[in-house]
């Protein structure tokens, strides 16, 4: 049997929401575990090679990262089985399907595993939110909340990488200060 079949292919349920629906919503789904697998283990890239003066602090944060990206491939395989479909969830259809770049092996330093971490993170959130409008739109609210509960967290843990990327500098001016920021956000990221 093909990938394609079995993609298609829906298992009986009593769920009320549509086969064609299902359908589309358990390869969106698959999709997202995919790339949700794949984000975890970039994340456990990061925490076994970081170096540098933040190492401590940086191999926890990404140890944490990656944990909770495990609780959420979990999440989206259920919800997969829930709606009657097949859950792809091993590391070859992760590395075949995942809508993520390959995560740099040769890296070392903090900085540059925050910033491919951020970048990653970046486009995951931009998926998710794509997927809460699409899940939406093909009437099943509660994958569209599941997306939105992941959404949550991982904007939340975008904010906690940019922030190691961040540069501010306090001025006082005219006995008010004011914070100048650098940092990179690759293009197309808004």
């Amino acid at each position: 049997m093909s990938d394609n079949t079995i993609t298609s292919r829906l298992y009986p349920t009593r769920i009320d929401i549509p086969a064609e629906a299902r359908v589309q919503i358990v390869v969106l789904l698959n999709q997202s575990l995919a790339a949700t697998s794949d984000l975890k283990t970039q994340a456990k890239q990061a925490h076994w090679n970081v170096k540098g003066t933040d190492f401590y602090q940086l191999h926890l944060l990404f140890d944490e990262l990656a944990g909770e990206l495990e609780e959420y491939i979990d999440l989206i395989a259920e919800r997969v089985t829930a709606l009657g479909g097949y859950a792809f969830g091993t590391a070859r259809a992760a590395a075949s399907n995942s809508i993520l770049p390959e995560y740099p092996l040769d890296i070392l330093d903090g900085k540059d595993h925050v910033t491919a971490l951020a970048d990653r993170f970046a486009s995951y959130a931009k998926h998710l939110r794509e997927a809460i409008d699409k899940t939406d739109e093909l009437g099943d609210l509660d994958t569209a909340d599941l997306y939105t509960e992941i959404s949550r967290t991982i904007d939340k843990r975008l904010w906690f990488l940019e922030a190691h990327l961040q540069v501010a500098e306090i001025k006082a001016e005219n006995g008010k200060a004011s914070t100048t920021q650098t940092q990179r956000i690759p293009a197309g990221v808004n």
